[in-house]
């Protein structure tokens, strides 16, 4: 039988406000245990949560840029349940007034383009923290977390394939960081994604019995959570058994996914509205300004590179996966007028390289600047490609030298006086008759090899389209 999968994304995204979602306290991360619990997370008797505006400021700001509804008159609700780092009993959440509805997700799979719906995103409050390492078998209870201003974003079960969950959430990473409204850091919690897996015969219309999969913090995590868990699904009932809805657990050290609880439903949480918050009003004044406030988005900039620049599509939507890349990229396509060329090198070599030292761009020691002067020198034919690379290399060390001084130091000015290359060629055919003769006789190849031993026997430095001529000529 061939199987389908469906997945959908639950996202919690930690709003970057200096204070929590209905209480002075610090979201700052890292304090010692409890340094930042205040009154209203430790729920002490007469203490009443109070809205804070910056959250909705933001929750309108992704709704913005998703396409979404923003709904004006918002409702805050009570879920229940018992657990001992939520000091309440409670978590102030939205049911059924979310402050975002039916927003709208493109992600980028090998090279198809899908558009994934978001049901929804509401404001909530984050729980607090069980600690258990070094507590001699204790458990200890940190709130510094309780409090934090969330943004549950929830997809409909519209994936098909781990590789589209991962690109989905990617998506949403990069526009939460874009807008600045999350910092993204996966390895802090700002950023946990809770995947809802199940499979069903190819065909059928109704969905299968559905695992949650919760907190995962990280793309790879994600992958593989949900692949081990549509496999475990399949084999349970290819085996004659039936899937229990159940909350899971993902093991990273053993790759594979547990049982953790069986799964509640929305009932069992007893939902009803907080008596102690107000509902919150949204004006149209509110919308507008937030309208107005919009920054450029990566599918708008994509275009614009795309009309400005000349780039690729492809090579947009790489340049806007973040604001640092788009900068970095608009910067050295000013600063050059090579836009393509930027794009070559920032997708290529710069990428790889920054890949395999395991650095960020922002922490390139390469500038825009200095990749600007690179392709600056490579277009005007101070350079060639082989020579480019090797500046490349010596700017990577050398960053506090200027490329005019790389290429003096290194010896890397490329050779474009037409007599001394025409020596070296016509040194080149007399000393590769075979060549010459397997060219004349209609192999291609052999034209390449000479060009091949034109550029050895320079070091890499004579202009390549002049050589090419000279041969050319000279081969008839």
């Amino acid at each position: 039988m061939t199987w389908e999968t469906v997945i959908g994304l639950e996202i919690h995204v930690q709003l970057n406000t200096q204070s929590k979602i209905f209480s002075g306290a610090s979201t700052a991360f890292g304090a010692a245990p409890n340094a930042h619990a205040s009154v209203v997370e430790c729920a002490l008797p007469g203490v009443l949560p109070v809205m804070n505006r910056a959250v909705v400021d933001k929750a309108i700001k992704l709704g913005l840029a998703l396409g979404a509804k923003i709904n004006q008159k918002n409702v805050f609700d009570r879920k229940n349940y018992f657990y001992p780092d939520l000091p309440k009993g409670y978590q102030i959440s939205q049911l059924d007034l979310p402050i975002v509805e039916h927003g709208r997700l493109e992600i980028v799979v090998g090279n198809e383009v899908k558009t994934i719906n978001v049901t929804r995103a509401h404001m909530e409050e984050d729980a607090g923290k069980s600690v258990h390492e070094g507590l001699n078998g204790a458990t200890g209870i940190d709130l510094n977390r309780a409090g934090t201003p969330l943004l549950e974003v929830v997809s409909e079960p519209e994936m098909r394939s781990a590789a589209e969950a991962v690109a989905y959430a990617k998506a949403l990473h990069s526009l939460v960081t874009w807008l600045d409204i999350c910092d993204g850091n996966m390895a802090e919690g700002s950023f946990r994604i809770d995947a809802n897996v199940s499979v069903r015969p190819k065909g059928q219309a109704e969905f299968g019995t559905r695992r949650e999969i919760k907190n995962l913090n990280s793309f790879r995590f994600l992958e593989q959570a949900i692949n081990y868990e549509v496999e475990s699904q399949i084999e349970i009932i290819e085996d004659g058994g039936k899937v229990q809805q159940a909350t899971m657990l993902f093991d990273p050290d053993k790759g594979e996914t547990r049982v953790m609880r069986l799964k509640e439903d929305a009932h069992d949480y007893r939902y009803f509205p907080d008596p102690d918050l107000l509902p919150v009003f949204i004006s149209d004044d509110q919308l507008q300004k937030a309208r107005d406030e919009m920054p450029e988005l990566p599918h708008e900039m994509a275009a614009r590179f795309v009309a400005d620049y000349g780039v690729s599509d492809y090579d947009a939507r790489l340049l806007t996966a973040s604001r640092v890349q788009a900068a970095y990229f608009e910067t050295a396509a000013k600063a050059s007028s090579q836009g393509k060329l930027v794009a070559n090198w920032m997708n290529g070599e710069l990428a790889a390289t920054l890949n395999k030292e395991g650095l960020e761009l922002s922490g390139s020691p390469i500038t825009a600047e200095s990749l600007a002067a690179l392709v600056g020198k490579i277009a005007d034919g101070t350079l060639s490609s082989k020579l480019a690379k090797k500046a490349f290399e010596a700017m990577w060390a050398e960053p506090e030298s200027s490329i005019e001084q790389i290429i003096e130091k290194h010896g890397l000015q490329q050779m474009t006086d037409s007599g001394a290359i025409e020596k070296i060629v016509d040194e080149v055919l007399a000393a590769n008759a075979k060549s010459v003769e397997e060219y004349k006789s209609g192999k291609e190849k052999a034209f390449n090899a000479l060009v091949g031993q034109v550029m050895k026997a320079s070091r890499g430095k004579a202009n390549p389209q002049q050589v090419q001529e000279l041969l050319k000529a000279k081969l008839g």
